[in-house]
């Protein structure tokens, strides 16, 4: 294929550029956690000295240095179909795209190479993320009056998500531990919690009606306030280092959730692999906020903090529920979005419920002794790679190719 015509192809959608962008990072930043933990540990060679530490960095990188690029890449596409708007034009989108990837790989290159890197990668990501917000605001504005209570959330989801990475380059800045802290709470629970939580409400019935013709789409609001409301709760608990109280937003949040996979018929979904995963992904919202609030329960009036479990509520959250549903929707839009049929195939199946397991892996590695934790940290990265490897390997051409049904887009 000629330059242009691959060019053409590859941003004739925002899907396309920005699910490659994401691609691309689904692996690139567990090959560098997978090296700096086999580093670490003493496996492989000695400790890198990297410019900031390890953790904030790997914080970074699946906060803001992944998610977004699929975020972006669906919410630029169903945005104006949920409004009946227009189209996002290439003139927004493939900007956006350039700087979200300068940003993601001038990170790289400031782990090593210093401070001064580091802050005009994370400038490049701010840039480039504020010119997609300004595409999905003109949407917003310009489409007729209608229901823009999912849109309306998203987009302030996504405009406290930039002012978490703003405070994150603060961070770079002066060095101030409170900007750090801002922006990891800000990131996992004003942007991306309510993002993924917001669009399974408005997306998940929807899918589901369509794969299961029994099934009555049923969207309860009151489950998805109580989600939004305890996502901000929890966030404000965690900045004033009130975790024993956790519960007080988590028990909610977990009732909710479960509600909703209830509702939403997940036990009927099982049956279609690509219906099921979505599914099995937002279940995992009510399993995290579950061990979140027993966490809490169990430090509430001791003077330790709530840390019995290390990381694992987190990571059920961010493993468990966003990546599961990155890969869900993921898959969904790369296939209907390429003229391809809507089925996967015993290797994709075996992605879906490989990443199950790496949750599970990585639940367990902060629950299990010290002594034995490290290699199943280890053995969550690795799955990681050989379940999103063969992904990438699969999709990526996809997004340059012209659609297979010949259709534009």
């Amino acid at each position: 294929m000629m330059p242009s015509k691959l060019w053409n192809s590859f941003t004739a959608a925002p899907h396309r550029v920005m699910f490659f962008g994401g691609a691309v990072q689904a692996v690139a930043v567990m090959l560098w956690w997978l090296y700096e933990l086999a580093t670490r540990f003493g496996i492989a060679g000695q400790p890198a000295a990297w410019a900031i530490a390890p953790a904030a960095a790997h914080a970074w990188l699946m906060i803001y240095g992944l998610f977004p690029f699929f975020m972006f890449g669906f919410l630029m596409t169903v945005y104006p179909r949920w409004m009946h708007g227009p189209e996002i034009q290439a003139n927004y989108f493939v900007p956006a795209f350039v700087l979200l990837l300068l940003g993601a790989a001038g990170f790289y290159a400031g782990l090593s190479g210093g401070n001064a890197i580091l802050i005009a990668a994370v400038g490049s990501t701010l840039t480039g993320w504020g010119i997609a917000l300004y595409a999905l605001l003109r949407v917003l504005l310009d489409t007729k009056p209608s229901d823009k209570r999912h849109p309306i959330i998203v987009f302030v989801a996504l405009s406290l998500g930039w002012c978490s990475l703003a405070a994150y380059l603060v961070w770079l800045a002066n060095g101030n531990d409170a900007f750090l802290r801002f922006a990891i709470q800000g990131g996992i629970w004003l942007f991306l919690l309510p993002i993924f939580a917001s669009v399974a409400h408005r997306m998940v019935p929807f899918f589901t009606s369509s794969a299961l013709p029994q099934f009555v789409p049923h969207r309860p609001n009151w489950p998805w306030w109580t989600i939004l409301a305890g996502s901000v709760v929890h966030a404000l608990l965690q900045l004033a280092a009130l975790d024993r109280w956790l519960w007080a937003s988590d028990i909610p949040m977990a009732v909710a959730a479960f509600y909703l996979s209830y509702a939403w018929g997940l036990h009927r979904s099982l049956r279609i692999p690509l219906l099921g995963v979505l599914h099995v992904g937002f279940a995992w919202v009510g399993i995290a906020m579950l061990l979140y609030g027993i966490q809490s329960f169990m430090s509430f009036g001791s003077d330790s903090a709530a840390s019995v479990w290390g990381f694992a509520p987190q990571h059920a959250l961010t493993i468990g529920c966003f990546a599961t549903l990155l890969i869900g929707f993921g898959t969904r839009v790369t296939l209907g979005h390429s003229g391809l049929p809507m089925q996967v195939d015993t290797a994709v199946k075996l992605m879906f419920v490989g990443i199950q397991l790496v949750a599970v892996l990585r639940v367990l590695a902060d629950m299990l002794p010290v002594q034995t934790a490290y290699w199943l940290y280890l053995a969550a990265a690795a799955l990681w790679l050989a379940c999103f490897a063969p992904w990438v390997l699969r999709y990526l051409p996809v997004y340059w190719r012209p659609r297979a049904d010949g259709q534009p887009g």
